[in-house]
């Protein structure tokens, strides 16, 4: 698919058909992912693929939010290893794991697999239900897999603002 297509066609999908990913779809997702560029190169991210009955059972405990996607990679990273901005402020952790998420979100569509971006969890509760590490924080959750037959984007999908409300030239 040409990149113009995955980035006009990938909507947030909210209706899986609950069949299975095959492993090599999934692996070139996470491979995207893997090779997505992070602040001085830290690659501070961890993915977490959630496909067992027992472990897509915690995240609906922890989200209303999976539609029935057989695959849920839980994106994290390491709070301990981000690089922190001049002032003190900011740290590459959210941006990284965004820009490793957004790589894979990318690369599902162009797999011919559809995905959705949640954040409607407590990361800290997810954390711990998850059984991750202390010093690694979940930034979002990535449903995968086939969207059902009559999945379709948000009416708005097609609707955006013009570039010129969205762009200026300092």
């Amino acid at each position: 698919m040409e990149f113009q297509e995955v980035i006009q066609n990938r909507f947030s999908c909210k209706k899986f058909d609950g069949q299975p990913v095959d492993q090599s779809s999934l692996d070139h997702v996470l491979n995207a992912g893997r090779l997505a560029p992070t602040a001085k190169d830290l690659q501070e991210q961890h993915v977490y693929v959630i496909r067992s009955a027992e472990g897509l059972a915690k995240i609906d405990k922890l989200t209303p939010c999976r539609y029935n996607a057989p695959v849920v990679a839980a994106v994290a990273y390491d709070r301990n290893n981000v690089f922190t901005y001049p002032g003190g402020k900011h740290n590459s952790g959210i941006e990284d794991a965004s820009i490793v998420a957004t790589h894979m979100i990318l690369a599902a569509k162009n797999e011919g697999l559809d995905s959705c971006w949640v954040n409607f969890f407590d990361p800290d509760l997810a954390a711990k239900e998850l059984g991750l590490p202390e010093n690694e924080e979940i930034l979002m959750f990535l449903d995968l897999g086939h969207g059902a037959a009559d999945a379709k984007p948000l009416p708005t999908h097609t609707q955006r603002k013009d570039i010129s409300e969205t762009v200026s030239y300092l």
